[in-house]
């Protein structure tokens, strides 16, 4: 056989050879695939977390990553996107390289002494009031407005109770109607945002006084 023709069926050979391989890697690939299910997104972390820190587009962009693995090493609960994470704060802890889990994840700490929507020493008291239906029938409770607090004592001889505004000018944080105090809309129990001297002096007439009644701020 001539040098030409040699070259010719070692080419051949190559050719057969290598298509052979193909088909071995392609039959151990769908093997593979069949034995460990197919790839799947999740999310890894590039870096740590820390606790209780909200995860925000810095930390997406940089330390949660995408890989693709076989569906059978997925662990229960993994991430398959980063911005599923957005706004989330890990519950723990957690390493560099490590899967991202949906129950490692809840809501950010809040700031400890942090008060929203209360300032001037106030914190939030419930009271027995009456008079509610005025501002419980045009809706919901409108929460944020400005109530005053007037309380009427038990009378000493035959006259009225004393009357006197107790409280003027308090934020309403909520309002709902106590059915069992009496009339629907009527009797209530407020939630306001009081200083302690306010909060005293109404809690004292919701145990002795007649009633305190609730109206729009001025």
């Amino acid at each position: 056989m001539s040098r030409r023709g040699r070259a010719v069926v070692f080419l051949l050979l190559a050719l057969i050879a290598a298509a052979a391989a193909a088909a071995i890697a392609d039959g151990y690939g769908s093997r593979v695939a069949r034995g460990y299910g197919p790839l799947r997104p999740v999310v890894v972390l590039d870096s740590g977390l820390p606790a209780g820190r909200r995860i925000g587009a810095r930390q997406v962009g940089t330390a949660l990553a995408v890989r693709r693995v076989p569906e059978r090493f997925v662990p229960p609960g993994a991430l398959a996107s980063p911005a599923e994470a957005l706004g989330m704060a890990p519950r723990a802890a957690l390493p560099a390289g490590s899967y991202l889990l949906a129950a490692q994840l809840g809501a950010p700490r809040q700031r400890k002494g942090r008060r929203r929507g209360l300032g001037g020493g106030r914190r939030p008291v419930e009271i027995a009031v009456s008079g509610a239906g005025a501002l419980l029938s045009a809706g919901p409770a409108p929460t944020g407005e400005k109530v005053d607090l007037v309380v009427t004592g038990e009378p000493s001889g035959p006259g009225p109770g004393r009357t006197y505004v107790a409280a003027s000018g308090v934020p309403l944080l909520a309002l709902r109607s106590d059915r069992e105090g009496g009339e629907s809309g009527e009797a209530a129990k407020a939630t306001l945002g009081l200083t302690r001297r306010q909060a005293l002096r109404l809690i004292a007439a919701e145990s002795f006084a007649r009633k305190v009644t609730i109206l729009p701020g001025g």
